[in-house]
């Protein structure tokens, strides 16, 4: 068992952050040229870091998969980013936000990371607005603020339904700067595959050219991965389908640690699935919560009727409809985190009052809010989100009730990380989605814009000076080290191995099938059972991966399917992991729910005792058992005690 230092600073909670950046180790700006720094990811960490080491004089290499960075999967953020302001004069404050944040991840998340988070997180709203992004104002000229799942106050920023996208450009713009002024170097088109360790530290990356099939070295003093989650390990979830976790995973092979793999977030409120040839799942943004209500029937037989096709909802009379999450949950009503919320419409959907053709939905209504607001006041609010449902559905939701159901949205889980964003392996960092730090296991929603730039923009400019101030002796990194031929040769010969199968199923076909097993037994809802049949089933899948799967074309030039196949055999290795961690994590807590272990009103029942702890994994081989460390958890500012959403 590998003994973990987290590196917090010590001294009261408010102060831990002030006193690390008194004391930690800075680069001149003349060493500063003399450094290199790898950024792998464009989303809002990676930019905002790649921007930030840029700014401050590092010679920084970014890369994308993509042919732009404005096409990160941040973009795709729809409701809104958290920050302490305040405006609202709701009693909002850095220690609510703080404590929300620990009580919605279930008293699973560092004390200190958290903390920071949360301080940090006015910054970073006037740094967005000090680059232009639109956010929402109300009619005095204040920055507006709605509420998300999981606060008593509205502490959201947003720009309409497009805020990913709206931070995402800010970030580019000042990314851009950048590189125009020479600081940044930017390489789109390349994935990285794998890391490269010299002496024990990150020095470097294999990456594939997806254009032309070429594989390149590229070398540094620290590498920071930025690439976002493993979502897709499910095959359907709300993320881009090229989103991956291959190069977070393929750090954990070279022996940085993997921590709560299983914490995965279902979302509540996605477009329901439609069929079985489906390729993702489209989100519908948290915001909708703080104006839509969610219901389904009261009476069984209303429901199969509607299954059917015979009823429609709008004929269902107010008393006739079950508003579950009011019910259940009066103090925060429609608006409890996301984890209470989608085991709450799982519930109603197995108990036979789900709706839509699977019975496999609920309803989100704006009934209510369009007479209390108008019309053009909920257009204003949600006008592209109402649009972009009735694309894909085909109905009005103005006049018609939304129809929702949980999915796969984030990754809570990702790369072990000290107080300073670094892994176990020196001078490898990892920022926002691809690490574990903040989120414990539930993440409330409109924290992952919040997390991604904070670690960006305001934590690792910091931290990795820290790491570097040793490192300005050390000369620019060379490619011709044996460590780099040789993972070099490694990436080659998987690729080779790859293609050499010419098998007779596609790469789909078995990721489709992952993702059945993964939804099953490792999804919402796990038992011990389901989680020893996940793992069997999961090795046995990739066996027959890698003696029937079908890659057409070479190594050269642009080559999709390799591409999908070097990702999902990635993804046949994680899913055994995620289903081992929550099958050793006897607790139900946040988006981890064994069935063994709930109240008898159906909420999670966590082990305090046992379990208030970070389940880190070490790579040993990929039919070893991985060996599994722990990180206590010690909560000295708040009392932990069990989440209560109803009072």
């Amino acid at each position: 068992m590998i003994k973990l230092e987290s590196k917090c600073p010590e001294g009261a909670l408010a102060q831990k952050w002030t006193s690390y950046k008194d004391s930690q180790k800075l680069v001149n700006p003349a060493n500063k040229r003399k450094l290199e720094i790898i950024v792998v990811g464009t989303g809002l960490a990676g930019a905002a870091a790649a921007a930030s080491f840029g700014e401050l004089g590092f010679k920084v290499k970014i890369f994308t998969l993509l042919d732009s960075p404005r096409r990160a999967h941040s973009i795709a953020a729809q409701g809104g980013i958290n920050a302490a302001k305040n405006y609202p004069n709701d009693g909002d404050s850095v220690y609510r936000l703080f404590y929300d944040t620990i009580k919605g991840g279930d008293y699973r998340a560092r004390e200190a990371n958290v903390y920071r988070l949360a301080e940090v997180s006015n910054a970073i709203i006037d740094q967005c607005v000090a680059q232009g992004v639109p956010f929402a104002r109300e009619y005095s000229g204040l920055l507006d603020n709605r509420s998300f799942g999981g606060a008593l106050v509205s502490r959201t920023f947003y720009a309409r339904g497009q805020t990913g996208q709206q931070l995402l450009l800010g970030a580019y713009g000042a990314l851009s700067k950048e590189i125009h002024n020479g600081s940044v170097k930017m390489y789109t088109r390349q994935e990285m595959l794998d890391l490269v360790i010299v002496d024990g530290r990150a020095r470097g990356i294999i990456t594939r050219n997806l254009v032309t099939g070429e594989l390149e070295r590229h070398a540094a003093h620290a590498v920071v991965v930025a690439t976002g989650g493993y979502g897709n390990v499910f095959f359907l979830s709300t993320n881009a389908m090229n989103s991956n976790g291959s190069a977070a995973w393929r750090s954990y092979k070279r022996g940085a640690l993997f921590a709560n793999p299983s914490f995965t977030q279902i979302h509540p409120t996605c477009i329901p699935v439609h069929g079985e040839y489906q390729s993702k799942l489209t989100l519908m943004s948290e915001s909708l919560r703080n104006d839509g209500r969610i219901w389904v029937p009261k009476k069984k037989e209303d429901a199969q009727k509607i299954q059917k096709g015979t009823l429609k909802p709008t004929e269902i009379l107010e008393d006739d409809r079950d508003y579950f999450l009011e019910r259940r949950y009066p103090a925060f009503g429609n608006l409890v985190p996301r984890d209470v919320a989608s085991r709450a419409s799982k519930e109603r959907c197995d108990a036979g009052y789900g709706v839509g053709n699977t019975g496999l939905a609920v309803y989100l209504d704006f009934k209510d809010a369009i007479q209390r607001l108008g019309l053009e006041k909920i257009k204003a609010r949600y006008g592209n989100l109402f649009q972009m449902y009735e694309k894909i559905v085909d109905e009005n939701p103005y006049e018609t009730p939304m129809m929702i159901f949980p999915a796969v949205h984030y990754t809570m889980g990702g790369l072990w990380v000290d107080y300073e964003l670094q892994t176990t392996i020196p001078g490898l960092f990892a920022a926002g989605e691809a690490n574990f730090s903040d989120h414990g296991a539930n993440r409330l929603g409109a924290s992952a814009l919040m997390q991604g730039l904070s670690d960006g923009y305001f934590v690792l400019p910091y931290t990795i000076q820290n790491y570097l101030a040793d490192q300005i002796n050390v000369p620019f990194i060379s490619t011709d080290q044996p460590a780099f031929d040789t993972a070099e040769k490694d990436v080659k010969e998987q690729l080779q191995k790859l293609l050499a199968i010419k098998g007779n199923k596609t790469v789909d076909t078995f990721h489709r099938k992952l993702g059945h097993i993964m939804w099953d037994h490792v999804g919402m809802a796990r038992n011990k059972e389901g989680l020893q049949k996940a793992i069997e089933m999961i090795r046995k899948l990739r066996d027959e991966f890698w003696k029937d799967v079908k890659i057409p074309g070479d190594l050269n030039g642009k080559n999709a399917e390799l591409e999908k196949a070097w990702r999902l055999a990635d993804y046949l290795e994680m899913g055994e992991l995620m289903a081992r961690d929550a099958l050793e994590r006897n607790e139900s807590c946040g988006g981890h729910f064994r069935e063994e272990y709930q109240t008898p009103e159906g909420e999670a029942l966590r082990d305090d005792k046992n379990f208030t702890n970070v389940f880190v994994w070490e790579w040993k081989g990929t039919d070893a058992v991985p060996e599994k460390s722990i990180e206590p958890l010690n909560y000295e500012f708040i009392e932990v005690k069990t989440r209560n959403y109803k009072e």
